[in-house]
């Protein structure tokens, strides 16, 4: 793979697409740091060194430190996600969305705009429960409707513009929009908490002992969940022999992959996201009893390590049922002629895919959650807050899926374009020996 990402340079379409990319963050990272009008930031910046453990801590990670600086892009591209998700569930449930999907690319250009549409709506509701909420903090300089309204639409037209980059990097960019704009803005916050880690280890703080260590575990981590992420369960799938035109297609066998982690980070972001409610609430509750109850789901206690993988198993076989389908796969190689050896088509194939199916979503649960748990109580043990919130668990998981998806895409093009430029050579030689054919037989003939 590596070999292959040195013919970048070589591709001018590859070259433009990943500076279109880059260039579409850099505006996004600039935008980051455009706060909106009317808040007192410093007052707001002191309440989150508090909430790394509510939603807003949540929120602010997933948009590089835009909610901390209460920028135009506060929201990130969050309300895209939640309205994408629901979508998701909703479509096989609804059957005016499941007729669209079957319609193939013009269905889902509609199901795009309804999601879209919808994503406007929640921003512009989550736009004026903030301003609410900053109001009652005593953040908003000039309270009243006004500020209410402009923080409303200036918050919602961020996420609209957030939206269009991420469309925009899909179409003319390289990898998925959204997923990149997701890593960039959990990874834009890593250098300032690896800086300031060190910081502490010069100040006595922290050991330095205990740094080394915190880095070898990241790296570890990073190993670890690439190994995971790209391994696969190969389902064999044999096809007899058919007639394809005039000529005969001798029976071949061909492999399913079934990704071990079929449900990606859509578990963890669900777990999270429910766990961190309670914070959330306790923070801006004066009941003593409420905010004890509460502190037993703060990350890195027992209960909270114990609720969080229970919902995540839950979340990994509620996400996988959605995006694989057993008895529609079973029907589908049915159709096709194809059968797994040693396994009857119908039923018992249908049966068999599950079976595969639950194994792999356990499986994968439990990697999720080693992934997500164990980074955290290493980093707490060690008193390492900041760091556990940018290198551990979710993020990490993030940043690492992105990068992988976004390096197949390239070599996948690069692959292409080769095999492109290979054909084009290839037949320029079958003309150029025709030709000289041709020459020899119009001599032989005089």
């Amino acid at each position: 793979m590596l070999g292959g990402f040195g013919d970048i340079g070589k591709i001018p379409e590859l070259r433009k697409r990943i500076l279109f990319t880059l260039f579409m963050l850099a505006v996004y990272r600039l935008g980051v740091f455009v706060s909106t009008p009317g808040i007192n930031v410093e007052q707001l910046r002191h309440l989150f060194d508090t909430s790394d453990g509510t939603l807003f801590g949540l929120i602010n990670m997933f948009s590089g430190g835009a909610l901390e600086n209460f920028s135009i892009f506060t929201l990130g591209i969050t309300p895209y996600i939640s309205v994408s998700i629901i979508m998701q569930v909703l479509t096989p449930t609804i059957p005016a969305l499941a007729a669209l999907k079957k319609e193939g690319e013009a269905g889902q250009r509609i199901i795009t705009r309804y999601t879209r549409q919808f994503t406007v709506i929640l921003a512009l509701f989550q736009g004026y429960m903030i301003a609410q909420g900053l109001e009652a903090q005593g953040l908003a300089q000039l309270p009243g409707l006004s500020f209410r309204l402009s923080t409303m639409i200036t918050l919602t037209a961020g996420t609209a513009f957030i939206m269009w980059v991420g469309e925009q990097i899909t179409e003319k960019g390289i990898g998925n929009g959204t997923s990149i704009i997701i890593f960039a803005g959990i990874v834009a916050r890593m250098p300032e908490v690896f800086v300031s880690t060190l910081a502490l280890a010069r100040e006595g703080e922290l050991n330095p002992m205990v740094v080394l260590l915190l880095l070898v575990f990241a790296v570890l981590s990073v190993a670890g969940i690439v190994f995971v992420e790209r391994s696969h369960r190969k389902i064999p799938v044999q096809y007899p022999r058919r007639v394809v035109g005039r000529n005969l297609a001798q029976a071949q066998t061909q492999y399913m992959p079934l990704k071990v982690n079929m449900s990606g980070v859509i578990p963890p972001i669900f777990a999270s996201a429910f766990l961190v409610v309670p914070a959330t609430i306790a923070q801006f509750s004066t009941n003593e009893a409420l905010k004890e109850i509460v502190g037993w789901f703060t990350p890195g206690t027992w209960v909270y390590s114990l609720t969080f993988v229970i919902l995540i198993l839950v979340f990994s076989f509620f996400y996988t049922s959605l995006i694989f389908n057993p008895t529609e796969v079973a029907e589908n190689l049915k159709k096709n002629g194809g059968f797994i050896p040693t396994v009857r088509p119908g039923k018992q194939t249908e049966d068999y895919f599950y079976s595969v199916l639950n194994r792999l979503t356990v499986w994968g649960a439990i990697y999720i959650a080693i992934v997500c748990i164990l980074p955290q109580l290493v980093y707490f043990h060690y008193n390492a807050a900041a760091f556990a919130h940018v290198f551990g668990g979710t993020a990490v998981l993030i940043a690492v899926g992105v990068t992988l998806d976004t390096a197949s895409q390239i070599e996948s093009y690069i692959v292409s374009k080769n095999y492109e430029s290979f054909m084009s050579r290839s037949s320029k030689v079958r003309g150029g020996m025709g030709s000289m054919g041709q020459m020899r037989s119009r001599i032989l003939r005089r």
